[in-house]
């Protein structure tokens, strides 16, 4: 088993830290990880994506040709990076800021309005954690409770105030895209 999973937004929407996320409870369950992260030179406002390939056996290039899954925050990511799904791969729309609908026909698309559930879980910036929990839902890759572990070890070592808007985030996207926000293949 060998996915890839890219990740892609704004700056300051939490990419990198979802995609870091998910690259630390893969490692945490004992499978092989590449964590890529790219970004404009903004910090806030650019464009940021990253990539995480997750397998069991060793890695041999962190080169993909197609991805397994694409995490697509907002409307520019959405226009670059919906080709780069493979076929019956996964699309997780943030449809608080994306209207447009992907052109593809040969893939899942998951729809969950990521800006407005962080919202309603403490805070805007918690878009990708939102999203993270709606990829684990439609493509477990890791457990969901590797997911709350990696969370709680990286934020209570760092912003303990804010783990339990996080996981409460976390929770939301994960029952979002579980209640059928979704377009199957």
């Amino acid at each position: 088993m060998e996915r890839s999973t890219i990740f892609a937004g704004f700056g300051g929407q939490g990419i990198l830290f979802a995609g870091n996320i998910l690259a630390r409870a893969a490692m945490a369950e004992g499978l092989e990880v590449f964590w890529i992260p790219s970004y404009g030179p903004e910090m806030r406002g650019g464009t940021a994506s990253c990539t995480v390939i997750v397998a069991e056996e060793p890695i041999g290039s962190p080169v993909i040709d197609r991805a397994d899954a694409v995490v697509a925050l907002n409307p520019p990511s959405m226009a670059r990076f919906e080709a780069s799904v493979g076929p019956r791969g996964l699309l997780v729309l943030n449809t608080s800021l994306i209207e447009a609908q992907p052109s593809r026909t040969d893939i899942e698309v998951v729809a969950v309005p990521c800006t407005a559930l962080a919202r309603t879980a403490g805070d805007d910036k918690l878009v990708s954690v939102v999203a993270l929990g709606a990829l684990i839902a439609r493509r477990p890759l890791v457990p969901l409770a590797a997911v709350r572990r990696a969370l709680e070890v990286v934020l209570l070592a760092k912003r303990p105030e804010i783990l339990a808007a996080d996981l409460a985030a976390l929770e939301a996207g994960y029952a979002a895209a579980l209640e059928g926000a979704l377009t199957p293949v």
